[in-house]
């Protein structure tokens, strides 16, 4: 999305993809270490796809620390708002109905933007960009890519750090089990 001015089919289904991972979460499962780290590698590679560079110039930074800021939040938010209780000597963690809408939010968001930039809202962002010393749509793709890592990888160590508190055991392995066999 960095890239262009249009969001493409690819962009479309990894956003329904992510946003079909809560219904997973309100599911529930078992805590592993695949469950952990398998959207922070997913996250790193697909942001691999779309950023390229951190634009540094005018005030672009602020526009990135920013939004990764709300990321980190609205992450950190999904994880508290997630249960994580000890189920023998493993863990189960189950999403409530506020994680999944602070999930839903930054995804909502980011696709909203990309919708309402492809679909004329382009000159209000390049009016913004300007009267705020944003210097490049690269710099939205930026903000917007790390946004979306930031709040994976806040909600990743906070499952993590309670999963801890509770004393539970981190298998390894354990992506595909169900709720049933945890």
């Amino acid at each position: 999305m960095a890239d262009t001015d249009h969001m493409t089919t690819t962009d479309y289904l990894m956003n329904i993809a992510l946003i079909a991972l809560v219904i997973l979460q309100i599911r529930g499962h078992k805590v592993t270490r695949a469950r952990l780290v398998f959207p922070l590698v997913a996250t790193v590679f697909v942001a691999a796809q779309f950023l390229h560079a951190i634009p540094t110039a005018g005030d672009d930074l602020v526009l990135i620390i920013g939004f990764a800021s709300v990321g980190a939040v609205l992450g950190a938010g999904a994880g508290l708002m997630t249960t994580v209780r000890r189920d023998g000597a493993s863990a189960f963690a189950k999403a409530g109905l506020v994680a999944a809408v602070l999930w839903v939010v930054g995804i909502g968001a980011r696709m909203s933007f990309a919708l309402w930039v492809g679909h004329g809202g382009q000159a209000a962002v390049a009016r913004f960009s300007a009267l705020h010393h944003i210097t490049s749509g690269a710099a939205w793709g930026a903000a917007f890519v790390l946004m979306a890592m930031a709040e994976v990888a806040s909600r990743t160590g906070v499952l993590y750090l309670k999963t801890r508190r509770t004393g539970a055991v981190i298998e390894r392995g354990g992506l595909l089990r169900s709720p049933a066999a945890a």
